[in-house]
């Protein structure tokens, strides 16, 4: 730690920046609620929910439910850790800063290489999550025949997402953290909202049922057809938690736009733990509502058939309200994404990081935005939208593996994007170890006092063991294969990495 970079009690957010080497450029124009309402939009109870439900139900039972407050508690002690590198660093690129300064520029390089492409990637897969409930609801009001699993139509759909967010993006903050805002109501709408209704409608089990496995750890038994070792705690469990590992993320992005929020140090520390509890309670709302109403005939059907199966007992006009509450909040959850990974490579760009770095770091005169850099989170992730349409008819072997028949390459880049975002978790939170080691003490307005090593420490190893549990390889035939693809995501995550190796070397200055 470089001690003229310690921020002096009570500095400015402008006095910050200017000990750190920059100057204001962007506006700050954001509260403390738009901050967490654009965390909270990317963390999206019901993007994750709507998306994962039925995989954590298939794979671990009603039982899955209780999983999610371990996963919340634990990453709990990371947004702990981040909000207090918030505090010393408010910039922009939160993790690639926490990592540059707190390690060295090349780690914090890398870390924002993988955080910054696995947002991107993100940016095309929730986007292209959309798409079934946008055909469906386009389908019943306009009486037009889209398919959702047509390449085009995803592509076509998807493609006009990614369009719209990054154009509102461009034209300032403030219209980003008022489509969060408005995404905040949407999604307490679509969770304490569906819990109520389907209460009205009535509950088909007790509590006691959300207890149960109903017996998916065993193969004759699990609606998935997946070979989950016949052991729940060993097995099941180990897999359906990924259902919720995969939403609780993306608190982080409040530290994405400190730049652009007002007391920065004091404000986004809050944001980013507000976001994940508020998070975690909506979606443990939602989750229990759907178990207790799901049908009496068991939960295969609900497997099959997906959430709308239990909404199914809802009045049409009720469920088309929920439909488009689903719509609108994968839309503002894309958005907010989008503004995040535009962020990162505005930061990385700013410090040279970047081929082209002159331009993308480029401001807009009239928005004050890093509109270059927002050009580049819109292009992105519409050039990965293009996998959509690799899609192999029969398996393909590569190297020691099968990749398998009718995945399309866009999901095996999608198998990066939570894997990307939780190895640059730990990193960052590693970095934030070696920094202790160092002798660096925390004096930003948001500190850890002394339980700072051991949170630090809680927070590395649940990564590690997350990141782990997330990458490692199983069957295309065994419970792993609905989250990933065998040594896919592996193979992924060493290209990008490899990728960004060759990048670092070519924009490497003297």
């Amino acid at each position: 730690m470089v001690e003229a970079l310690k921020p002096k009690s009570g500095a400015s957010d402008d006095d910050r920046l200017a000990a750190l080497g920059y100057k204001p450029e962007l506006s700050r124009v954001l509260s403390l609620f738009d901050n967490f309402s654009v965390a909270f939009s990317y963390l999206s109870p019901v993007v994750g929910i709507y998306s994962l439900y039925t995989l954590g139900l298939g794979t671990g039972g009603p039982r899955y439910l209780w999983t999610m407050p371990v996963v919340v508690g634990c990453m709990m002690l990371v947004a702990l850790v981040f909000g207090e590198l918030a505090s010393e660093y408010p910039l922009s690129g939160a993790l690639y800063q926490y990592g540059k300064y707190n390690v060295s520029p090349r780690y914090g390089w890398f870390v924002g290489w993988i955080y910054g492409i696995a947002l991107l990637a993100t940016v095309a897969s929730v986007d292209s999550g959309a798409v079934g409930y946008v055909t469906s609801l386009s389908n019943a009001w306009f009486s037009t025949h889209l398919d959702p699993a047509s390449h085009l139509t995803i592509f076509a759909i998807t493609g006009g997402i990614i369009a719209l967010s990054g154009f509102l993006n461009s034209v300032g903050a403030k219209i980003m953290g008022q489509i969060s805002r408005f995404g905040v109501y949407v999604e307490t709408i679509g969770t304490f909202g569906v819990f109520i209704a389907l209460a009205i409608a009535g509950f088909h089990h007790g509590l006691d049922f959300t207890f149960s496995s109903q017996n998916v750890e065993h193969l004759k038994s699990n609606p998935l057809g997946v070979n989950l070792g016949g052991n729940w705690w060993t097995g099941a469990a180990l897999v359906a938690v990924l259902a919720n590992v995969y939403i609780f993320f993306g608190f982080e992005s409040a530290g994405d736009i400190s730049e652009e929020t007002v007391d920065a140090q004091r404000q986004v520390p809050k944001a980013m733990r507000n976001a994940l509890l508020y998070g975690g309670i909506a979606s443990f709302v939602l989750v229990l509502g759907l178990i207790l109403a799901t049908p009496a005939a068991g939960i295969g059907g609900v497997v099959t058939g997906g959430i709308q199966s239990i909404l199914a007992v809802l009045p049409g006009w009720l469920q088309d309200f929920f439909l488009l509450m689903v719509i609108i909040a994968f839309f503002s959850c894309g958005t907010a994404v989008q503004g995040a990974g535009a962020r990162v490579a505005f930061a990385l760009a700013r410090d040279g990081g970047l081929p082209f770095s002159d331009k993308i770091k480029a401001i807009s005169p009239r928005h004050h935005t890093p509109v270059n850099a927002l050009l580049i989170g819109t292009i992105v992730p519409f050039a990965f939208l293009l996998l959509v349409l690799v899609n192999p008819s029969k398996p393909v072997h590569v190297l020691w593996f099968e990749y398998p028949a009718n995945v399309s390459a866009l999901y095996a880049l999608v198998s990066f994007a939570t894997s990307g975002i939780y190895l640059a978790f730990f990193l960052t939170v590693l970095g934030a170890l070696i920094a202790r080691a160092r002798g660096w003490k925390p004096s930003g307005a948001f500190t850890l006092g002394t339980w700072g090593l051991p949170v630090t420490a809680g927070g590395a190893l649940y990564l590690l063991l997350m990141l782990l549990n997330i990458v490692w390889p199983g069957p295309l035939d065994g419970g792993r294969a609905v989250f990933n693809y065998g040594w896919i995501t592996l193979l992924v995550m060493t290209a990008i990495v490899a990728a960004g190796a060759i990048c670092e070397a070519f924009v490497r200055r003297p």
